[in-house]
């Protein structure tokens, strides 16, 4: 499904605003999650902040090793909060996962 040209712009906005130092290749995958069908109904601001900590936990931190080593998802997010917010300090994230928010 191809999105809206305009849902394809703000994405875009979003993503140069929120993460102006990620490299390329984790951008294009995060852009193509934020458009994904679940997300098309939030704002693109929000549907780019979900794709991005969601790439970063599952690509460029150990959750998917603490989830292979038996740990429950919640303890899991709990454990890779700093990893996560090291690579999107890296890349000049404008935002940062609130360690203490139960939700992230």
């Amino acid at each position: 499904m191809i999105a809206r040209t305009g849902r394809r712009r703000a994405i875009a906005k979003a993503l140069t605003l929120l993460l102006p130092a990620a490299p390329y290749a984790d951008i294009e995958k995060i852009r193509a999650e934020s458009l994904a069908p679940h997300l098309k109904t939030l704002p693109a601001s929000l549907a780019v902040w979900l794709a991005a900590v969601a790439h970063v936990r599952h690509e460029h931190s150990a959750y998917e090793t603490l989830l292979d080593e038996g740990y429950d998802r919640d303890s899991a997010h709990f454990f890779v909060v700093d990893e996560i917010n090291r690579t999107l300090t890296a890349w000049r994230a404008t935002r940062l996962l609130d360690p203490d928010d139960n939700d992230a």
